[in-house]
Parts: C-alpha cells; structure tokens; sequence
C-alpha cells in the first residue's frame, strides 16, 4: 500500500471509530474505563487529531466486536488494487461512507439509516467537541438535539455544536434514511461565499506583465 493509501486509511478511521462506539451503545468514558485508554486520547482519535496505534485499534476493535478490516475500511479489497474509503456497517442499524480521505479540517460522510419497524426509540445522545452540518438527502430524520426533537425531511438542513447531546434515527417506516455529515472536528464551520441575488462578486483583477 503507497504512502498516500495509508493516510487515507488512517484519516478515514475517525468516523468509523466514533460510529463503532456509537453502535456498541458506549460513551467514551466507558470505553476508557474498559479498555484502559484515556477518553481524552479516543476524542482526538474519533476527530483525526491522532493517529490510533495498532495496539490501540487491537483494543477497541475487540470493545467494539469488529474487526481491524472493518475499522480501516479495506476489507474485501483485491490485493494489490487501490482501495478507497469503505463503507463501514455496523449490525442492521447504520452505514457509513466516508468522503474524505485526510487528517484535519472537516470530515464528510454519508449516513444510511434502514427502515424501522414500529415507532422509534428517541435517540440515544452523545457529546463530544466539534461542530456539525447535517443534510438529509432521502427519508425522515429524527434528530434529538439536546431537549429539542426534530424531524427533517429531504432537503432539510441544520447545524449544530456537537457538544450539545445529540442522536439520530428514522423516524419512519416508509424506507431508508439517507443523510450527509459534515464534521468540524475542532469547531470549524461552514463559510458561505455565494454573494447576493443579483450582485454578482467581482471578477478576479489580472496583472499586466
């Protein structure tokens, strides 16, 4: 694997060990206490400021009941072919795709919830440092944001600071779910550049040689 593949593996592991511990229903305080790593240490890892150890990745994929493959995103590539960020699924409840493939700034991914049977749960929250802009592309979202419930449909926006308790699940039984995630592990957000309706921006001046 090139210098370059690697990285991508690497930088594309953070979501996929947050959706890990999500699934397996743990905080990162409890993982710490289980696995005997800092949640300090997990943060910064889920967020892509540090780079797991493979003892590390032993520890959690064990935690976790899955394997490394699955953690890195490279099972069932052909040896020798490039591989590109996985999707990464975790029992029946969620895949995620990420679209990114490097370490720092905002991580994308896309999220597929599968059909429910019966009324949902509400959500099951988490927090952690970070800000979050979510979109949902196909299906009904619920998002529980704190004491807030909302129900997004496709083309639904928002953004929140992922400090603040959040979970998600589908909120109906008429199919899937699908959903992007952009995640400013550090609190970066999104900048809207589009300059008003009917004033268009300046065109970029050139130098005369």
């Amino acid at each position: 694997m090139a210098v370059d593949e690697v990285d991508g593996t690497v930088a594309a592991m953070g979501p996929r060990l947050r959706a890990a511990r999500e699934r397996h229903g743990a905080t990162l305080a409890g993982v710490g206490c289980a696995t005997g790593i800092s949640p300090s240490t997990l943060s910064r890892m889920e967020t892509g400021r540090r780079r797991p150890t493979l003892e590390v990745l032993l520890r959690l994929s064990r935690e976790y009941g899955v394997t490394l493959d699955e953690l890195a995103g490279t099972a069932g590539a052909p040896v020798g072919e490039p591989r590109t960020p996985a999707p990464s699924r975790f029992g029946d409840s969620k895949v995620v795709l990420p679209l990114t493939r490097y370490v720092g700034g905002l991580h994308a991914h896309k999220h597929v919830l599968p059909t429910v049977e019966g009324p949902p749960a509400r959500p099951r929250q988490v927090s952690h440092e970070g800000h979050e802009w979510l979109c949902v592309l196909y299906g009904r979202l619920w998002l529980a944001l704190g004491d807030q419930d909302l129900v997004l449909a496709a083309g639904d926006a928002t953004e929140f600071n992922t400090r603040v308790p959040h979970g998600v699940a589908n909120a109906g039984a008429e199919g899937p779910v699908e959903y992007l995630v952009l995640f400013g592990p550090q609190g970066e957000r999104l900048r809207q550049r589009t300059p008003p309706a009917g004033r268009p921006g300046p065109l970029p001046s050139r130098r005369r040689g």
